[in-house]
């Protein structure tokens, strides 16, 4: 006997919009994964036109500069690059001089180091070293550090490939910032023709916010580092404490360039360079280095950073650290700059309101008090 299905029980179609959804769902999904796939791949080249636009656009107020006295944008791009080659190259030539002879020194007064040294560890722990000790913990600690750098000159296949790429990234943002530097008005005119004519007007103002504060930013931490060089070298030539000038160079670009933890790097090589000459010079150094920084805290950048940089330091603090977590060094270093640039373009975008003050509260009711009815005259009165 046939059984038969109720009439409520019919098999039904899947509508017709159905498939077609489930065709744009799978679509997306790939075009998201192919998307996130391309980024991992080009992430090198994205940080590198990062990089270099941050460079280009603190550069260009000094090539419009030029430029407005008659100066082609190429040549003067070119002229700023070559300043800051210079500068650059003098740099890192006087730290070599100054790491030299202080090795050189170091080599030099090792076996009075390692005596000074036992008859402190002798007079304070009341031991019975000598130097022959030391000269046997040195010779195990040498052995060490020596099978350290066998392995890694094994290793120089993978440290050469590094290193020429880091070469090639760096070539990467020096012929990139060239580029956005000299042809700054072309390229920004062929964004805006990339937009509808009601946007191009806030893109040329972001723009122009960019280069403001980016330049800005640099330059005053420029003044700011040539400040604590001067006022270094002063107080080292003072103290007598050698390779004064290359010591104070060393404090004033490292503090101000490298944020957060600049300020430290750049105190502790002077301090450790007096140290080795003598301690109480190394005791006067570090009290000058805490009082200059205070005073370039509370009274310097302020007055230098005010039309260029107006950022609280809490802010700049979290910038570094949210910047340092995305791209690491390279957002450490970008992180005050774009942050000044958000914050300015909110700063002439967003509205502000005068906070009211608050509503004076209404005076207390005074407290009626119960007057004494006077008392019924008695009827003999």
């Amino acid at each position: 006997m046939a059984h038969t299905l109720p009439p409520t029980w019919s098999v039904r179609t899947p509508p017709r919009w159905l498939p077609r959804a489930l065709l744009y769902v799978a679509l997306a999904a790939a075009g998201l994964i192919t998307a996130f796939w391309v980024l991992a791949k080009v992430q090198g080249l994205l940080t590198v036109l990062m990089v270099s636009l941050f460079l280009a656009f603190a550069i260009e107020p000094a090539v419009n500069w030029l430029a407005a006295r008659g100066v082609r944008r190429g040549a003067g791009t070119g002229a700023v690059f070559g300043v800051l080659l210079v500068v650059m190259v003098a740099f890192v030539w006087t730290l070599g001089a100054l790491l030299v002879s202080q090795v050189t020194m170091l080599v030099k007064n090792a076996p009075d180091y390692i005596q000074d040294v036992v008859d402190w560890i002798n007079s304070t722990f009341h031991q019975d070293l000598s130097g022959d000790d030391l000269t046997k913990y040195a010779s195990e600690w040498s052995s060490t550090i020596e099978g350290y750098l066998v392995g890694l000159a094994g290793n120089v296949w993978g440290i050469g490939t590094v290193a020429i790429g880091a070469i090639f990234q760096m070539l990467g943002v020096l012929l990139f910032t060239f580029y956005f530097a000299a042809d700054g008005p072309r390229f920004r005119t062929w964004v805006c023709s990339l937009l509808p004519p009601k946007q191009q007007k806030h893109v040329l103002r972001a723009w122009d916010i960019a280069v403001e504060k980016t330049g800005g930013y640099i330059y005053s931490r420029a003044l700011l580092a040539l400040c604590s060089a001067v006022a270094h070298y002063v107080a080292l030539r003072v103290l007598d404490v050698p390779s004064a000038f290359a010591l104070a160079l060393w404090v004033g670009v490292v503090s101000q360039f490298i944020p957060t933890v600049g300020t430290y790097l750049a105190g502790a090589l002077p301090v450790l360079v007096a140290l080795v000459h003598d301690p109480i010079s190394a005791l006067w150094i570090l009290l000058f280095i805490v009082a200059y920084q205070q005073f370039e805290n509370y009274v310097l950048q302020p007055r230098i950073t005010a039309t260029t940089l107006d950022m609280h330091p809490a802010v700049a603090f979290g910038a570094v650290i949210a910047g340092a977590a995305l791209l690491g060094p390279t957002g450490a270093l970008l992180a005050i700059p774009v942050t000044a640039t958000i914050q300015g373009f909110a700063g002439a975008y967003v509205r502000r309101y005068e906070v009211a003050e608050e509503a004076e509260a209404p005076p207390p009711k005074k407290k009626r008090k119960d007057r004494k009815r006077p008392a019924a005259e008695s009827p003999s009165e």
